[in-house]
């Protein structure tokens, strides 16, 4: 666990969470696995505070507990998965892509709240839809529902752990065993929603009705619970990332081929998706009959054409042993796509690290990963660079890491005149280089968000008071005179202030999620997509594309 990753966690937390949960948070991602008393007395909060913080990152998966052989509980933070939250608008930008409006509200409300009842998502969910519908229309429970029994089939949501129903005795054990069956895991219960989503009431509407509803609440104390009472759902993180290596390794076949090559290759994928393991090293094996009757059907291509295609895939060079392995006979034989490609993008996105020094410097460094080691005689020769320009280039990337230097003494004496130096790159040093680089980016962000945001802090306030007055006036009918009244309380320099500041923050812009639970930072949803946040994105992909490379490099290794 590198500082970078710390600092990182830690204002995360605290963007989304608070001071308190960020501390507890932050501690724990610091110290490793404590007990509650541990926790406590380092970190000065009440024993009240704790817990309620503690309550908080369990309910989102942030924190685990394990009972120890002395009966103690420790809790231990996940680190990488606090991290995730950096990439939350990801998953619910292709949530809204496969599923439309009402997909990307049921991954927010999951991603929002931790863990929620599958009845509470959708109700909220349809709540939430009616709003933005024209007067007299609402959403319907079972369309709602239908988009939740879609997330689930295809596996982007799961049901969480549960306490095992043997384990329910009259004595409670310190911290419960949480179990959860593999078949049951994406086991969408029977449930018959009816109803529709309900509008927002006026203030004199809520006091009205804010009686009725404590009469209701009394009454209902003593009625049964609802049918999928204790079974909670949560987003399927490491599902997202399967789909997400699926378009890359999608992207790269049609850039280094083309659209037919990738066409393929995501209908094997699809075909593919739920039954293999996001952490399998390749696909299930499908045969070519199998993959020309799950083509899509704009691709009018003939069944020996597709024989071609798949022998091309298996014989392409990109990963040692090809994008596709043929398996059993020639005329019926089977292939099975290889995840290594997410190697090639991982390779090429080191290509464009020293682009910082200059496109010589590239050069160079393309040339290292090809020879594997070369002398600086050879590197002259090979990438047609004068002696010195190389010699400084080359010592300029050795000292940022990005080259190694390597000695083979010809004798024993180590003496420099017979020893060969030679340069090379050790690719996953210089991954992991660059991905604590990119988390130093990401703090570095949203740390000049944080400021910009507390520097301009009247200014927002006002513009949000005057947005809430027009918003208030429009809705009873004011004339278009009264409206620009108000609008000029905003002087001009503050106007265009405010311009620049949403441009480059968007902190206070309008987002999805605000009928949703309170959070810092919203999860951003308008046109205006500010920089900051762009470049928050930017670095994310660049992240996911580095961890995936690294993961899949030890794994072969």
């Amino acid at each position: 666990m590198t500082q970078a990753e710390i600092k990182l966690c830690a204002l995360l937390l605290r963007e989304h969470f608070g001071e308190i949960v960020e501390k507890i948070g932050a501690y724990l991602v610091g110290t490793g696995a404590q007990p509650l008393r541990m926790i406590v007395s380092d970190t000065g909060l009440s024993l009240d505070q704790v817990k309620k913080a503690l309550c908080v990152l369990i309910q989102h998966n942030l924190v685990t507990y394990q009972l120890q052989k002395r009966g103690l509980v420790e809790y231990e933070a996940q680190c990488k998965r606090v991290l995730r939250i950096l990439r939350y608008p990801r998953y619910i930008y292709t949530a809204k892509t496969l599923y439309g409006d009402t997909g990307e509200l049921i991954v927010e409300e999951l991603l929002l709240n931790g863990k929620m009842t599958m009845s509470a998502v959708v109700r909220k969910v349809a709540d939430r839809l009616t709003e933005t519908m024209e007067d007299g229309k609402t959403m319907d429970y079972a369309d709602v529902s239908n988009t939740f029994v879609r997330l689930a089939d295809t596996h982007f949501v799961q049901r969480c752990p549960q306490v095992p129903e043997a384990a329910e005795t009259p004595e409670a054990p310190p911290a419960p065993a949480l179990v959860l069956s593999e078949k049951d895991m994406y086991v969408v219960p029977r449930l018959s929603l009816t109803g529709k989503g309900k509008r927002r009431r006026s203030c004199d509407e809520d006091e009205a009705q804010e009686h009725k509803a404590k009469k209701q609440k009394r009454d209902g104390e003593g009625a049964e619970p609802a049918p999928d009472d204790g079974i909670y759902w949560q987003v399927n993180i490491d599902r997202f990332h399967q789909h997400f290596r699926d378009q890359g390794i999608v992207s790269a076949v049609a850039n280094r081929m083309d659209q037919t090559s990738s066409e393929i290759v995501r209908t094997m994928l699809r075909m593919s998706e739920v039954t293999t393991s996001s952490s399998a090293p390749h696909t299930q094996p499908l045969s070519s009959n199998e993959i020309f009757r799950s083509l899509p059907a704009g691709y009018n291509i003939v069944k020996q054409v597709l024989d071609q295609y798949l022998t091309l895939l298996a014989d392409d060079p990109v990963s040692n042993t090809g994008l596709a392995q043929g398996l059993g006979p020639r005329g019926g034989g089977s292939s099975l796509t290889e995840p290594p490609v997410s190697r090639c993008r991982g390779e090429g996105s080191y290509c464009s690290l020293p682009l910082r020094f200059g496109s010589r410097c590239a050069r160079i460094f393309r040339l290292l990963l090809r020879k594997k080691h070369l002398e600086q005689k050879q590197v002259e020769d090979f990438a047609m660079i004068p002696a010195k320009e190389a010699k400084d280039m080359l010592y300029k990337m050795l000292s940022e890491n990005l080259v190694s230097l390597q000695e083979i003494p010809k004798t024993p004496d180590h003496a420099p005149s017979r020893t060969f130096y030679l340069y090379t790159v050790n690719v996953l040093s210089s991954a992991r280089m660059l991905l604590h680089r990119c988390y130093k980016s990401v703090a570095n962000l949203i740390e000049r968000r944080q400021f910009e945001t507390k520097e301009n802090k009247r200014l927002l306030e006002k513009s949000q008071r005057v947005e809430a007055i027009l918003a208030s006036m429009q809705a009873t009918g004011a004339e278009e005179g009264q409206l620009q009244e108000i609008e000029e309380m905003i002087t001009a320099p503050e106007r265009q202030q405010l311009e620049t500041l949403k441009r480059n923050v968007n902190k206070c812009v309008g987002v999805a999620g605000a009928a949703g639970p309170p959070s810092p930072r919203p999860l951003p949803a308008s046109p205006l997509v500010s920089r900051i946040d762009a470049s928050e994105n930017q670095v994310d992909e660049t992240i996911f594309v580095l961890e995936s490379f690294i993961e899949s490099t030890l794994k072969k290794a």
